[in-house]
This record gives C-alpha cells, sequence and structure tokens, in this order.
C-alpha cells in the first residue's frame, strides 16, 4: 500500500517520510517541481511532482494511495504577500480533500499546529490549555496562525467523508531544521549571540523524532475527527536560553524587556526588511505571539495514541550540533543574505527518525 507524504523537503516532513520508509512503507512524495530535495536526499521513496493550489496536479499523487500524511505547511511569521500564505495552507488543503474523497483511503492525518489552541498569559497553576479549548478567528495572531485555524477547520468539516486525524504538534526542535523554522531560528540567533535580552512568556517543545513517530501513532489509534496535541515540556523563554547556554557555552540572556518594546522593536525590522527586501530579523507577528504563554496539556496523546516525549534537551543538543557541523552558528555567516546554496548530504543514523542535512539560512515557503 502506498503511503502519500506533502510537505517532505521540510524539516518535519523529512523527519516522517525517512521513518515510514524505515517501517516499511512504500512512500510517495508530493513536490513542486521547483522544490530543493537535499532533505531527502537517498531515500528511496516516489517523487510526484505537482502543486496543492493546483487541483488538476494532485490526481496522480493520490492515486492508489491507502494513507494520506499532509505535514506541508506555509511557515513563516511575515509575508510580502499574506495571500500567499492562504493560498498554500488553506486552499492548498481544501484542493487535497477535495481529491481524497474520491479516494478510498485508510487514513488522512493532517499536521496542524498547537497555534490552533486557545491561549492565555503566563499560566498561575490553573488548568492548562488542551484539545477542546480551541480557538477562534478573532483570537489568532497574524496570518499563519489564521491559515492554520482556518485549514483545520476544513479538514475537520471534511471528518465524515475521510477517516481524518488530526495531529497538533507544539514547537519541533532538532536536527535537519535547515531554513531553519522560526523555533529554529532561536537556535541559531543564540549560536550567533544575537540574543541580549528576553521577554516573559514560553512554549512547549518536543523532539522532532517523537513528532514523526506521533503520526504514526495518530494513523494507527487516532480517532477518525479527533485533534492530538504532540507535545513534550512546557518552558519559559528564560529556561530555553539557559539550556542552549548549558549547552554551547554561551551566556544566555539575563535582561527581562516588557513585551512592549519587543513589539516596537519588531515594527522597526518590519520597516528595514520591507526597505531591505529580506525578511525582518525580529517579525512583528512572532513579537506579538510573545505576549501569549503556548504551555498545553498533552495528555490526551499520551492516554489515547500512546505517544510520548524524550528529552528535550537531548533535542537542542542535537539541534546545535547539527547546525554547528554546517556553519549555521558562525556571527558572521551571512549566507541569509545571499542566494541559495545546496549541500546534499545525508542523514545521521544515530537516531531513529533520523537527521537533515542542510542547505542555506533562508526562509522557504509551502514545504
Amino acid at each position: 500500500m502506498t503511503t502519500l507524504v506533502t510537505g517532505a523537503t521540510g524539516f518535519l516532513g523529512s523527519h516522517l517520510t525517512r521513518l515510514l520508509v524505515e517501517r516499511g512503507h512504500h512512500v510517495r512524495v508530493l513536490v513542486r517541481p521547483t522544490s530543493r530535495l537535499d532533505a531527502i536526499a537517498g531515500v528511496p521513496c516516489e517523487i510526484v511532482q505537482g502543486d496543492l493550489r493546483d487541483k488538476a496536479s494532485l490526481a496522480s499523487a493520490v492515486h492508489s494511495v491507502g494513507h494520506v500524511f499532509h505535514a506541508a505547511a506555509d511557515y513563516r511569521l511575515s509575508a510580502r504577500d499574506p495571500r500567499d500564505i492562504y493560498e498554500n495552507n488553506v486552499t492548498g488543503t481544501r484542493n487535497l480533500l477535495d481529491v481524497c474523497r474520491a479516494a478510498k483511503l485508510d487514513r488522512f492525518v493532517y499536521t496542524s499546529s498547537v497555534a490552533t489552541i486557545k491561549f492565555g498569559a503566563m499560566p498561575t497553576g490553573g488548568p492548562l490549555p488542551n484539545e477542546s479549548d480551541s480557538a477562534s478567528l478573532d483570537d489568532m495572531v497574524g496570518h499563519y496562525k489564521r491559515s492554520k485555524l482556518l485549514a483545520e477547520q476544513e479538514v475537520l468539516a471534511a471528518a465524515n467523508d475521510i477517516p481524518i486525524v488530526v495531529v497538533n504538534p507544539t514547537a519541533p526542535v532538532g536536527p535537519g531544521d535547515w531554513k531553519p523554522t522560526p523555533t529554529g531560528r532561536i537556535i541559531v540567533d543564540f549560536m550567533r549571540g544575537r540574543m541580549l535580552a528576553y521577554v516573559k512568556t514560553g512554549l512547549n517543545l518536543v523532539p522532532v523524532e517523537d513528532v514523526a513517530a506521533g503520526h504514526l501513532l495518530a494513523a494507527e489509534r487516532g480517532e477518525t475527527g479527533q485533534k492530538y496535541i504532540l507535545g513534550g515540556v512546557n518552558m519559559q523563554l528564560k529556561e530555553i536560553f539557559d539550556a542552549l547556554a548549558a549547552i554551547t557555552g554561551r551566556p544566555a540572556p539575563s535582561v527581562r524587556i516588557p513585551h512592549s518594546l519587543a513589539i516596537a522593536v519588531a515594527h522597526l525590522s518590519e520597516i528595514i526588511g520591507r526597505t531591505s527586501g529580506h525578511d525582518p530579523a525580529a517579525p512583528l507577528e512572532g513579537a506579538r505571539m510573545a505576549r501569549l504563554t503556548m504551555f498545553v496539556d498533552t495528555s490526551k496523546a499520551r492516554r489515547e495514541l500512546g505517544f510520548e516525549a524524550s528529552s528535550v534537551p537531548a533535542a537542542l543538543e542535537r539541534a546545535v550540533r547539527w547546525y554547528s557541523e554546517r556553519s549555521y552558528g558562525r556571527p558572521k555567516d551571512r549566507r541569509r543574505d545571499s542566494g541559495p546554496r545546496t549541500v546534499a548530504q545525508d542523514f545521521s543514523p544515530a537516531h531513529s527518525s533520523g537527521s537533515g542535512r542542510s542547505k542555506d539560512l533562508r526562509y522557504d515557503s509551502r514545504e
């Protein structure tokens, strides 16, 4: 039976693809004609070209498929044209669902986001948000979050026609985050000595290898129409910096600034980014999101799927080592402002679901 993966060239998708192959699946990956395939270099999988925004191009990808893992997403906190994010995340998901309705799937696993959960300020001892605490569109900060909520709503509405399970990963960390994602960029910027202060916020980190394994658990044990948060450890931002300091030997920032100052800096960064033609160093959406504390209750996935997260500090160490080996962490590294550079390398066999190899430090979308 063939298993289709979208987003296989991205951070999470590449780990998922490799794990599926290791588990004996015949894997087909949907890639755009312009996609760079380094993240899955050497993986014995079937490659089909198409674009989620072009419904007609999806028919061959879905043909004779039993399982679909829809992990593709446009994960950007800043975009010159926000319509691109909605086209990729919402319209693309709708198109794939429409094509899958005509197929006889055993399971459709959708990679949503913890961003679709309703959050508040720093928890004070009460119950943490879980899968039942769904956010409204008015709760969403920025276009990425709005697009993921709209896409998740499309997916859940289709659960009457397709055996769908939704997974909501928190913030995956580990090797192979070559773009990097916003979370990976925190690690890289710390390694480069660019983190001079912090704000009071928090998020849940989880090893990327465990998130990939959680997708398979969702396909095997998840209940149709249900959501499962795949998370690890709730950590304040200062705790993350302290962990990175212990790994890298670099000092953690000791100055805490108010959110108002962080947002003002982000506004300035957005202006500079638009003027220079580069992504902002401090995206405004990220600064606004930091006003919320994204701590979650992950007990449902543990209870119903048997999901378990391994050591987050060890995952951070793997990420740091991966970036260090590829010179991401050099303070004078300017590759982010240069053109794309391809370094086709295989994954290390040291971890069960592999670790990726890098290309450059530029953001790329629709992976």
